[in-house]
């Protein structure tokens, strides 16, 4: 029983030995994916949270004080320049402007008689002047009463939305109270902060007769519809935070964006011969960004490199590699500094489709 024992542990172990040769040499026959850093034009997209505003939106307040007697509109209608909206009570406005027109139609009597009778050299012309003076005070106060009445009805500055209201039918209203809101949303004006070396970029590469266009991904992660001009660049830094703020306008065709939304800006920046990489290729120690790059002698060896702009799945190097050189694209964690490897090498424009691909999906 002992030798059967031994002669079985013996068979065992000569089977881990043949396994283990086994694994030793599919590891060393094992291929590593190589590429070259490729030199191209290329845009990548800055992204900024941004508030979108109406090119219009403004508080429309009661001029004058009294009851609200009828609301023709409601929250979130259309309406058209110059639609009545609110009507407050105009019975005293309306009384205040008959007693005005009774004292015009009087005064105006009472000049074209005193100017009958100066024509008549019977009444000097200071009377004239008098009477003509009164007449015109009265007229003044006539308009001024035609004023206080037509501000009972509040009309449409502008095409717009109704906001909600802030009064009710029936509400006793004070002089500047606020009724409600409209907002004017043919186009919207979009706001974002842009740190200064952006900002120092974008107006480096800008061509001041090309306006810049930018994108809006809006909340739902969906991108807007229509592109948008920054058109105005604020006149200072914030120096609390070190940015400057950037406005854009979009055309709103179909009333999509609303005044309040909030979004991503995306913003281009256009590198011309950048020299990009994938960043899967690339691990990190500490702050610093490395790669294995491939030597003469197929001998990995890691690379410090500097990045100047990165994506989603790029990057844009701005030290330490060249387009000759051959850098590990995969296995970054199988492989060691100054190992020998074998590798396939596989053109970068084909790794990228790849990847363009799988994020589409």
């Amino acid at each position: 029983m002992r030798k059967i024992l031994m002669l079985f542990n013996l068979c065992i172990f000569l089977c881990c030995i043949g396994c283990n040769s086994k694994n030793e040499h599919h590891e060393e026959e094992a291929k590593f994916l190589v590429t070259n850093p490729m030199q191209k034009d290329t845009v990548f997209f800055h992204e900024y949270v941004s508030q979108i505003h109406s090119i219009s939106h403004i508080e429309l307040r009661s001029q004058e004080r009294g009851y609200l007697q009828n609301i023709y509109v409601d929250e979130g209608q259309f309406i058209k320049k110059g639609q009545l909206m609110f009507q407050i009570m105009p019975l005293m406005y309306q009384a205040e402007m008959n007693k005005a027109q009774a004292e015009a139609n009087f005064a105006e009597i009472e000049y074209q008689n005193t100017k009958s009778l100066a024509d008549s050299n019977i009444v000097s012309k200071n009377e004239l002047a008098l009477a003509k003076a009164h007449f015109d005070k009265v007229k003044a106060e006539l308009a001024l009463a035609q004023a206080h009445l037509g501000f009972t009805e509040i009309r449409a500055p502008f095409d717009g939305i109704m906001g909600r209201f802030y009064v009710r039918l029936g509400s006793l209203i004070d002089e500047g109270e606020l009724l409600t809101t409209l907002s004017d949303n043919s186009k919207m004006w979009v706001y974002f902060n842009v740190p200064e070396a952006e900002y120092l970029d974008y107006i480096t590469k800008k061509k001041s007769d090309e306006p810049l266009k930018i994108k809006l991904q809006m909340a739902n992660k969906k991108m807007f519809d229509y592109d948008g001009i920054v058109e105005t660049i604020e006149a200072d830094f914030n120096n609390e935070t070190g940015n400057i703020a950037f406005r854009a306008t979009f055309p709103n065709p179909n009333g999509i964006l609303r005044h309040g939304q909030t979004g991503n800006i995306l913003m281009p920046m256009f590198y011309k011969n950048a020299l990009i990489i994938p960043q899967k290729s690339t691990f990190d120690i500490l702050d610093k960004k490395f790669v294995f790059v491939l030597d003469k002698n197929n001998v990995v060896k890691s690379r410090q490199i500097t990045v100047g702009e990165e994506v989603s799945h790029l990057y844009v190097v701005t030290g330490g590699l060249s387009t000759t050189d051959k850098i590990l694209l995969e296995g970054l964690t199988k492989v060691k500094n100054n190992q020998k490897i074998k590798y396939d090498f596989v053109l970068l424009q084909q790794v990228l489709s790849e990847i363009n691909h799988l994020h589409a999906e």
